[in-house]
């Protein structure tokens, strides 16, 4: 099937994603159904059916057990592919093959093979009197594509929202993951969980195994979903009855679990993550990945061992810096804060977090704040980069007054501005200046922590570049340059190109908390830039970030 990257029309991942995510979004309510991915599906010679499919969906928890799952499959030796929205930074986060996501060039011969087909299902849509295919339909043909011309041994697919009608439940699942389902996207899904959970029951296929998560409103939310379980003859598998996390304490960089499934019991699991959510997110990951590899009885302990140990989720509950600890959450509704309250308040002793918070106006905003206001002792409240969505500050502000008091709010529209401000405050207060006690939480949106990834990738300092150019030994001119005054600077007769490579060796051996954070990237500059831009020169958020 490959191309091998031809790029017939010599396009950038820049001209190739604003092609797509121009396209309408996803929870258009003119395109609830399955149509176009149908048809597309038809058009392709349904690839989905040459791969075991887990399918994972709930409220929250989706794209930390889909990556857990994905990384025992992958130790076991199958050929996996990730398919998880929303990106943080870079629209090819979306699809992944045997755990790295897609080089550019992969991205865009994907969708060089399959943009006629799409025209094709556009133009029989607009016969219909139908919409075209949103973004988000055609990021998943793309993800279904690739894993059949891979080809890969199983496919873990995230639900983008919902379920019933969501793009990759064209997908029929070996096993269907449901985790907490709770209030969020109402306007779309329901305003009840009990018209939530019929939504995400949606994925439950005939013959499946349906793996549910704890649920905050069992009572409400599991006569839905074992109702659906039984009309599809699945076999039902439930956190707290055929599947138990015991034994669970915090360890250096998350945690250690007993996990105990249908097929037999796992005990001292090292789990990377924080968080009792995340243990049972593992616990879900491993039911669903025992449907899917082919072996009888429980897998080989250390191969999940190594698998959950080594699993890094960019987004969720993140610490990036140290000194002062900056921890990143995407978090974005009542369920999202408690997990993320619960996990700091077990895992940090704080004396002071500031947090940094840029929500969208659609989402539970009060109830959030109110969740997390126990833990921080302020919050800046400020903007993140999609425009059509994010709550201004002023009004994000009067709602966090009410929450917090005056006294503990600040207001700064630009985020970097508004980090450079909380590290300030935390700064104030650390009279022994390493950071110990002191953090800053930066959350409220996907969009917001991946505006603010963006912006902390980690970089040498300008100063500390110009003393490796100081300081490195001479280089012996080639022979074959001694004509070329040019060649070389005067700097102690070091050549340029050794200059550069020193400078960038460099980033490569020093400790990020040799780094001033907000010097070295620029963040001042920025905040002085026009706010609706993105700052690392990539699409704004309105394109890069929707689910």
């Amino acid at each position: 099937m490959s191309f091998e990257h031809p790029n017939r029309n010599n396009e950038t991942m820049r001209d190739v994603e604003l092609d797509i995510m121009s396209r309408p979004p996803e929870h258009n309510t003119t395109n609830l159904d399955l149509d176009r991915m149908n048809l597309m599906l038809d058009l392709l010679g349904h690839p989905e059916q040459s791969f075991r499919v887990i399918h994972v969906t709930g409220t929250n928890g989706k794209g930390s057990t889909a990556r857990m799952a994905e990384a025992i499959c992958r130790a076991y030796g199958m050929r996996t592919g990730l398919y998880t929205s929303p990106h943080l930074e870079r629209i090819n986060e979306r699809i992944a093959i045997d755990g790295q996501q897609l080089s550019d060039d992969d991205f865009i011969d994907i969708w060089d093979q399959i943009k006629d087909l799409v025209a094709l299902v556009d133009a029989k849509m607009a016969e219909q009197g139908k919409p075209k295919m949103s973004f988000f339909e055609v990021l998943t043909s793309m993800a279904i594509w690739k894993f059949a011309d891979a080809p890969v041994d199983v496919a873990i697919v995230e639900v983008g929202m919902g379920g019933t009608w969501d793009a990759t439940n064209v997908l029929d699942a070996d096993a269907a993951i449901i985790g907490p389902v709770d209030m969020d996207h109402m306007q779309w899904l329901g305003d009840t969980v009990e018209q939530i959970a019929g939504e995400k029951a949606g994925i439950i296929k005939p013959d499946c195994t349906a793996i549910i998560g704890r649920q905050p409103h069992e009572e409400a939310v599991m006569p839905i979903i074992e109702e659906a379980a039984q009309r599809n003859h699945a076999t039902l598998v439930r956190d707290g009855y055929e599947m138990t996390v015991s034994d669970r304490m915090p360890a250096v960089g998350g945690q250690v679990a007993t996990l105990t499934t249908p097929n037999g019991t796992y005990e001292g699991v090292p789990i990377a993550k924080f968080g009792e959510h995340q243990a049972h997110n593992a616990l879900a990951a491993l039911a669903a990945a025992e449907v899917v590899i082919p072996v009888n009885g429980p897998l080989d302990g250390d191969l999940v061992a190594e698998a959950l140990s080594s699993v890094r989720i960019p987004g969720r509950i993140e610490q990036i810096r140290t000194s002062p600890t900056i921890i990143l959450d995407g978090g974005h509704n009542v369920n999202a804060a408690e997990a993320l309250r619960k996990a700091i308040e077990e895992n940090y002793d704080f004396k002071q977090l500031v947090g940094v918070v840029a929500m969208m106006k659609d989402k539970q905003v009060e109830q959030y704040l109110g969740v997390l206001e126990p833990i921080l002792s302020s919050v800046v409240v400020t903007e993140n980069s999609w425009r059509d969505r994010v709550m201004l500050a002023d009004d994000l502000e009067k709602l966090a007054v009410d929450v917090f008091g005056r006294d503990r709010v600040v207001k700064e529209p630009n985020l970097p501005d508004a980090i450079q401000t909380a590290v300030n405050m935390v700064d104030a207060e650390d009279e022994l200046g390493v950071g110990y006690g002191h953090g800053v939480l930066i959350c409220g949106s996907f969009v917001t922590a991946g505006d603010a990834r963006a912006m902390l990738e980690e970089h040498a300092s300008p100063t500390m570049k110009q003393a490796m150019r100081i300081h490195q030994p001479s280089v012996d001119p080639d022979d074959s340059h001694s004509g070329d005054s040019d060649a070389y600077s005067d700097v102690d007769g070091q050549s340029d190109a050794a200059t550069q490579e020193a400078a960038d060796n460099l980033e490569d051996t020093v400790s990020p908390d040799d780094f001033d954070v907000f010097d070295v990237l620029g963040l001042k500059h920025l905040a002085g830039s026009d706010s609706d831009s993105d700052p690392t020169g990539g699409s704004t958020g309105e394109s890069r970030h929707q689910a």
